[in-house]
C-alpha cells in the first residue's frame, strides 16, 4: 500500500486552488447533504476533536492567514476576509467552512472491537459516498478493492494498536478526462469510463491524486482518514525526469484486476503515445539515461529538480 511516514508540516496544505475549492464543497453540501457529511449519535467528543486539531494546526501552519481569538471562539480567515464563531455550528461545518480536505472517522465498537466510520464529510469520492458507507466496518467499506480481503486481518489489527505518535501517509493515484471532484454512482462523468473518445486531446486529462493520511487522536481514541484530490495535467510531466516512464510502467505491467479497478482504459489510447513522446524527449535531452530501468526513485515521491517548480507554483 505503499505506507510512509506522515511529514507531520504538511498534514493540511494550502495551494492556489484555496478559495474556488472551499466554494467548490460548500456548494456540494449544499446540493447533497447527507450524501457528502453526516454523523452519528456517539461521535461528537471526535469531531470536536478533529476541528480543534485542524485549527490549531492551521493557525500555526499559516498564522498569516489564520488567527484564533485568546478566548479560542473565533476564528479569523484571512484568505476568505471571515470571521468564524466555531461554537456556532457543528465542527464538520466548521470545517467544511475553512479546511479543504475530506475527513473521516472511525472509532471502535467497543462490542465487536471492529473500527466503523461514524463521521465524515468527503467532497472528492469517485463511485461512492457517505451515505454509502457511513456506519460500516473498514472491511465493509473496502469490499471493491481487489486483494483486499489479504489484509483484512492484518488492517483491523493495525487499527487496533494504531499509536497517537506514528501517522502515515500514502497516495492513490488514478487517471481522469477533465476534474471530477466529486463523482457519486450514477454521476453523468462515469460514462467518459466506457469508451475511449477519438476526439480526447492531452489537454484535458490529469493525473489524481488522493494524498491521504491516517492517525489517531490522543482525545477520543478515534482515527482520523483524511484526503485532498489533486489533479495533475499530463502535459505537466514533460518536464519531469523520470516521471513519464514510470507512469508507463505501471500502466503497461500492472496487475491486470487492479488496473482494471483504476479504470484506467478510457484515457490510454492518450496518455500512453504522450508518455512516450515526453520519455523519448527526456532521454534525447539527457534528463534521464537511456537505459534506465523504470524503477521507485531514491528520492520518492521527488524528482530531480522538483522544488523549484514547486515553489513556482505555490499560491500562499
Amino acid at each position: 500500500m505503499s505506507l510512509t511516514k506522515l511529514e507531520p508540516d504538511w498534514w493540511i496544505e494550502l495551494e492556489s486552488t484555496y478559495r474556488s475549492r472551499i466554494a467548490q464543497r460548500r456548494e456540494l453540501y449544499a446540493k447533497h447533504g447527507s450524501q457528502v457529511l453526516q454523523w452519528l449519535p456517539g461521535s461528537e467528543l471526535a469531531c470536536k476533536e478533529l476541528m480543534e486539531m485542524a485549527i490549531q494546526f492551521i493557525c500555526a501552519r499559516y498564522p498569516q492567514y489564520f488567527v484564533l481569538s485568546q478566548d479560542n471562539l473565533w476564528l479569523e480567515n484571512k484568505i476568505l476576509g471571515v470571521r468564524a464563531n466555531i461554537r456556532e455550528k457543528h465542527p464538520l461545518l466548521i470545517l467544511l467552512d475553512h479546511i479543504p480536505e475530506d475527513f473521516a472517522i472511525t472509532l471502535r465498537d467497543p462490542d465487536t472491537g471492529y473500527y466503523v466510520f461514524r463521521a465524515g464529510i468527503i467532497c472528492s469520492a469517485l463511485g461512492w459516498n457517505v451515505a454509502s458507507k457511513i456506519g460500516l466496518k473498514l472491511h465493509e467499506i473496502h469490499q471493491p478493492i481487489p486483494d483486499y480481503h489479504k489484509m483484512q486481518f492484518s488492517m483491523d489489527r493495525f487499527f487496533s494498536k494504531m499509536p497517537t505518535n506514528k501517522p502515515i501517509q500514502r497516495g492513490s493515484w488514478g487517471l481522469e478526462v477533465d476534474q471530477p471532484l466529486y463523482m457519486p454512482p450514477g454521476d453523468p462523468h462515469e460514462a467518459y469510463r466506457d469508451f475511449q473518445d477519438a476526439n480526447l486531446t492531452r489537454s484535458r486529462l490529469h493525473l489524481r491524486v488522493d494524498w491521504q493520511t491516517l492517525r489517531r487522536m490522543p482525545l477520543s481514541g478515534g482515527i482520523v482518514f483524511n484526503f485532498k484530490a489533486l489533479f495533475t495535467p499530463i502535459e505537466a510531466f514533460r518536464d519531469e525526469p523520470y516521471v513519464p516512464s514510470l507512469i508507463l510502467q505501471v500502466l503497461r505491467h500492472g496487475k491486470d484486476n487492479m488496473m482494471k479497478y483504476k479504470n484506467t482504459w478510457h484515457t490510454e489510447h492518450v496518455v500512453i503515445p504522450t508518455l512516450e513522446e515526453y520519455e523519448n524527449e527526456q532521454k534525447a535531452a539527457g534528463l534521464i539515461e537511456k537505459d534506465w530501468e523504470p524503477q521507485t526513485l531514491d528520492e520518492s515521491p521527488w524528482f530531480p529538480g522538483w522544488e523549484k517548480k514547486w515553489h513556482a507554483q505555490q499560491g500562499f
